[in-house]
This record gives structure tokens, C-alpha cells and sequence, in this order.
């Protein structure tokens, strides 16, 4: 039984009545604990090397740069392959290299060069199984359940990045970095154990497996042709680029403003983590009170009335309520995006949309820290947050210009090979093409307003499921005729339009086309290309 099917719409907690979606939360969350744990360990083994400033932040930079650069095909990958096995070989993977970096540190050996080469090599790890880790979502929890499972998983992540480094800074202490070390290696134990138990329903194949090059393609003229995701990853960047500068001065301000030690510290990232968990715990009822775009609203006000608070203010209580708040705004904030963007894209295109998020949200957070360090710099970091806090402000006024789509749960993504069957009398080759179809339509005269405005969602359903072009025509040689052209990569991926890429929603879409023609059956050509040389 697929393990969504066992579960029932309801509070946030909702999800974890599913078995496998639990056993794997937890599993991340010790993982998650484990990888923050890391990177305080080595951070703390570079703090006594020559240039150490630099190589401290080259931790951060080994950790986050592959995401920057392989978050795009790891998606392509994720969407071409089976998904527990990809996550199954990552972690383990990862295991490995980690127990490598303990053994390595209890015998002495890690240099600056394995210790940084070490945790590239865990970035592309993480890298490879972020979108396929996004994508299985849906196969855990019901469609209903998506938006609880966003907040959840967004929790996770908060609560592992406020307690690891805290639990890391007392081991380390006691016993030095190799024990974080080992730890880390063991939390990955967990996720392997639950993905090798989960039977994840078989997936049919009748087609042959895109290409990367092409899946990639798809994936992106997907997005180029679905207004709605692209609204979402605008509104990630207006939110993150500015929110990041939080997450950059924050120890600025806990040295410097509140004198504070990194105890301290650590207690105010407890405080964002505490902020993520009475979201997660009041989501449900946000979501009955607000839409997806309120919700947007509401976390920029909060968030930035946080990160003004958090410049002026110099009384630590003061400081940490308002940090509890802004934990709440950036939980509600990131699910509500994240689970808008799950919402909006079809299985087989899942995780390409999402790797294309996860590289804005990435990237937003890096360069936003970038950039806010360097006006910190020139300015202070007072000065630094109260301009992210201006900005804060901007994205929450520009929410009634940019709304995200706030039905998407409604949206029916279940696919529906809805075409017939083309009628041939030569079988092409599957990597024939490019191929042209042309697809006729009688239209009256008094229907024809509303048929253009009908053919207009057809022609992005075309472009999302695989056209590389298209256009309509009115045909001057018949009289209330028109005709639709639109152009395939191939023969295969035509067949994949057939056969995997439509849904419930795109023939919802002709059938509202259907309604303004006359047409008795379908007029429809398939002309595959030909090289006359």
C-alpha cells in the first residue's frame, strides 16, 4: 500500500501518522543534528591554523558550494532514476566519507586540504539527495498533507541548525572534534535503515528513460512555460535576500551589541529553533485563517520587525522574543513556499521544479550573506540589518502585486494519458524528429473570443509538457477554421507527452477548448523531419 493512502488530512502533525514519513523525520533530524555538529568540529580544528579566518569560512563555503553547483542536475537525476535508490547510494555514500574524516581525525591525519576536500565531497552528497528528498514527499504523506509536511520538514531543519552546533560546542569541548566526528558518521545509520526497510511502489516504464540532456530541457522549459512556479521563486528571493541578513550578523550582534559568549549565541539560535517549532505548531490554524499570500504577508512584517528589533535593541530578553517570532515568520515563510512548489508540479517533473527552488533558496541565502557582510562592513551591522529590515518591508507591500497561487491543493496533477493513440502507418524511431503536430478546430464565429482565450492555457500546457514551440493559425482556405502547431524534440518525447506528462488539469483545459468547436473527431497530423541531404 503506498504509505500516503494510510494517512487523513488534519493538524501538522498530521503526516507523522504515516509510518515511513515518521521513521524518516526523525532520521533526518538526527542526521541533521549531525551535520551542524560537523561543521562546528571543523570549524574548531581550523581555528588554530595559520589564516584562520579564511579557512573557517571555507567550511561554510565546502558545505554550500556544490549545492550551487550540481542542485540542477541532481534534480534531473532525481526525476530519471529511482529515488530511494539515489538516496539510498548518496547516504551511504556519506556514511562513508564520514567515518573516512573520523578515522582520519583520531589518527591524526587531517590536514586543512582533507578536512575541507572531505566535506566538498559530503556537499555533493547533500546536493545530490536534496531534491529527491523533496520529491518522495508526496509519496509519503496524502496531497492534503503536503503544506503540514513542508512546515515539519522546515522544523526539522531549524531545530537541527539550533541545537547541533550547541551539542557540538559541549562535545567538543570535552573530548575534541574526532567524537562529533563519529557521531555524525553514525547519524547517517538511521535514513539508510529506513529507505533499505520502505518498499517504495514500483514505477512503470514503458517508454525509454529521457536523456539528461533533454530531461533538463523539459524541466526547464517547464518552468518557463508555468507562470505560477515562477511567482514562487520570485517571492523566495524577494523574502530570503533580505532575511538572510539575520542569519549573517547574527553573531555580530551577540559578540558586539550584547556581549554575549558563544553560549550566548547558541542560546539565541535556540530561540529562531523555538520560533520554527510554535510555528509548525499553529500552522494548521494559519492556514485556515490566512492564504498562501497573507502567509507571505505576515512572515516578511514579522520577520522584519524582528530583524529591526534585533539591531536597536541591547536587552537580551527583548532580543530573544523577537527572535522567536522571526523562527516562526522563517517556518512560515519556507513552508509556505516550499509546499506551494510541491503543489504545482506533476510527478514526473517534480524534482527538476524543485532542485530549481532549492538553487534559489541556496543562492539567495549565500549571496544575501554575502552581500549583507560586505555592508556590514562599510556601514555596521546595525545600520545593515535596519536596510534588510527597509527590504522586509518592501517584499510585505508587494504581495498584493505578486500573489502566489493560493489553490493550488486544488490543483487534480494525477496523470491522464487523455490523447488517443496516434493513428500511423510508418512507426518512426524513438529519436526521430524534431516532430510537428498539427491539431484543427472548427470554430463559430460568436465562439471565437472566448476559444482564443481557452487556447491560451492550452498553449502553456503544450509548452510545459514538452513543445519546443508553439503557435495557432487561422487557415484563410476554410472558413472558421483554426490550427494549432506545436513542436516535439522527438518521437519519444512526444510519446512521453502522451503517456506520462499529461494530467488531470490539462484535460480539464481542452475539454474547456471543446467547448467552442464543432469539430465532430479530432483532426490531428504528426509530421516527424526529414534530412533531404
Amino acid at each position: 500500500m503506498n504509505a500516503a493512502a494510510t494517512t487523513v488530512p488534519g493538524s501538522t502533525w498530521a503526516p507523522m501518522r504515516s509510518p515511513v514519513y515518521r521513521a524518516l523525520w526523525i532520521a533526518q533530524l538526527v542526521s541533521n543534528l549531525g551535520t551542524w555538529m560537523q561543521t562546528v568540529g571543523a570549524q574548531w580544528i581550523l581555528v588554530d591554523q595559520p589564516n584562520a579566518a579564511a579557512l573557517v569560512s571555507f567550511v561554510q563555503t565546502a558545505i554550500t558550494l556544490p549545492v550551487m553547483l550540481l542542485a540542477i542536475p541532481s534534480g534531473v537525476i532525481a526525476d530519471l532514476v529511482d529515488r530511494r535508490r539515489l538516496l539510498l547510494g548518496a547516504q551511504s555514500t556519506m556514511a562513508a566519507l564520514a567515518t573516512i574524516l573520523a578515522v582520519s581525525t583520531a589518527t591524526g591525519h587531517t590536514t586543512p586540504g582533507v578536512l575541507l576536500t572531505l566535506l566538498f565531497l559530503l556537499g555533493c552528497g547533500q546536493a545530490l539527495t536534496a531534491p529527491a528528498w523533496q520529491a518522495i514527499q508526496p509519496e509519503l504523506v496524502s496531497r492534503e498533507q503536503i503544506p503540514a509536511a513542508a512546515a515539519l520538514g522546515s522544523m526539522n531543519i531549524n531545530i537541527g541548525r539550533a541545537v547541533g552546533p550547541a551539542l557540538a560546542g559541549v562535545l567538543v569541548s570535552l573530548s575534541g572534534p574526532t567524537l562529533v566526528f563519529a557521531l555524525n558518521a553514525a547519524s547517517f545509520g538511521g535514513i539508510v535503515a529506513v529507505l533499505t526497510v520502505w518498499r517504495r511502489p514500483a514505477t512503470d516504464r514503458r517508454l525509454p528513460t529521457e536523456r539528461p540532456l533533454a530531461a533538463l530541457q523539459a524541466g526547464t522549459r517547464f518552468i518557463r512555460a508555468a507562470p505560477a512556479i515562477r511567482r514562487v521563486l520570485l517571492r523566495s528571493i524577494l523574502f530570503i535576500a533580505p532575511a538572510s541578513a539575520v542569519w549573517a550578523l547574527l553573531p555580530v550582534i551577540a559578540r558586539d551589541r550584547l556581549g554575549l559568549s558563544s553560549s550566548g549565541y547558541g542560546l539565541m539560535l535556540g530561540a529562531l529553533g523555538l520560533g520554527a517549532v510554535l510555528g509548525a505548531a499553529t500552522l494548521s490554524r494559519l492556514r485556515s485563517l490566512m492564504t498562501p499570500t497573507q502567509r507571505l504577508t505576515t512572515a516578511a512584517i514579522l520577520f522584519g520587525l524582528a530583524t529591526a528589533g534585533t539591531a536597536l535593541l541591547r536587552v537580551l530578553p527583548a532580543v530573544l522574543v523577537l527572535l522567536i517570532f522571526a523562527g516562526l515568520a522563517w517556518l512560515l515563510a519556507m513552508s509556505t513556499m516550499n509546499s506551494t512548489m510541491q503543489l504545482l508540479l506533476p510527478a514526473w517533473v517534480r524534482a527538476r521544479g524543485l532542485s530549481v527552488y532549492l538553487l534559489v533558496f541556496m543562492g539567495g541565502q549565500a549571496m544575501g550573506s554575502l552581500v549583507w557582510g560586505l555592508v556590514a562592513n562599510a556601514l555596521g551591522p546595525v545600520s545593515a540589518l535596519l536596510w534588510a529590515a527597509a527590504l522586509l518591508a518592501i517584499c510585505a507591500l508587494s504581495t498584493p502585486w505578486l500573489p502566489i497561487r493560493h489553490n493550488a491543493e486544488e490543483l487534480d496533477l494525477t496523470p491522464s494519458a487523455f490523447w488517443p493513440e496516434p493513428q500511423l502507418v510508418v512507426e518512426p524511431d524513438p529519436d526521430d524528429g524534431p516532430v510537428l503536430i498539427l491539431r484543427s478546430y472548427d470554430v463559430p464565429r460568436e465562439n471565437v473570443e472566448e476559444f482564443l482565450a481557452a487556447m491560451v492555457f492550452v498553449g502553456r500546457s503544450r509548452q510545459r509538457t514538452g513543445a519546443m514551440e508553439w503557435r495557432l493559425y487561422r487557415d484563410v482556405g476554410v472558413l472558421d477554421r483554426y490550427v494549432e502547431a506545436f513542436v516535439v524534440r522527438s518521437w519519444v518525447e512526444h510519446m512521453h507527452q502522451h503517456q506520462v506528462r499529461l494530467t488531470a488539469r490539462d484535460q480539464l483545459r481542452e475539454r474547456a477548448v471543446a467547448k467552442f468547436t464543432t469539430n465532430d473527431d479530432d483532426q490531428i497530423t504528426h509530421l516527424v523531419a526529414v534530412d533531404p541531404r
